[in-house]
């Protein structure tokens, strides 16, 4: 399934105008048909995620990077995209405080996805001092 932007745009705002009109009457519902244009918006997102790796598995091999460096680099972004998805329905909820805890986790899986990449990083500049 292969959406124009716009078209994404568009159902962005229909979802939007349908949720405000139906929130005052029936919140749950609301909230749940938000989570569903969510979904639905992020569906072709995924499908087409195989051309980004691609080029960034392209880009490593012409500069003879690590494809584990590559492999971690492209969870500590999948991970971030989930991790905000899932506080703005959080937030949608108007439950903040649970966002809020959400984006914490989200940060320190992070940190340890990131710990090998840090460890490197720290290695390399201990064999360049002198």
């Amino acid at each position: 399934m292969r959406l124009h932007v716009l078209q994404l745009a568009g159902i962005g705002l229909v979802s939007t105008v349908l949720i405000v009109l139906i929130r005052p009457h029936a919140p749950q519902i609301a909230m749940l048909l938000g989570l569903v244009a969510g979904i639905l918006l992020l569906i072709p997102v995924i499908t087409n995620i195989t051309t980004v790796i691609s080029a960034l598995s392209d880009l490593a091999n012409a500069v003879q990077l690590d494809h584990g460096l590559m492999a971690t680099v492209l969870k500590i972004i999948g991970l971030a995209y989930v991790i905000e998805f899932a506080a703005q329905v959080a937030r949608d909820a108007q439950e903040g405080a649970l966002a809020s805890k959400i984006e914490l986790a989200g940060k320190v899986g992070i940190v340890i996805l990131a710990i090998p990449i840090i460890t490197d990083v720290v290695q390399a500049l201990a064999h360049l001092l002198p």
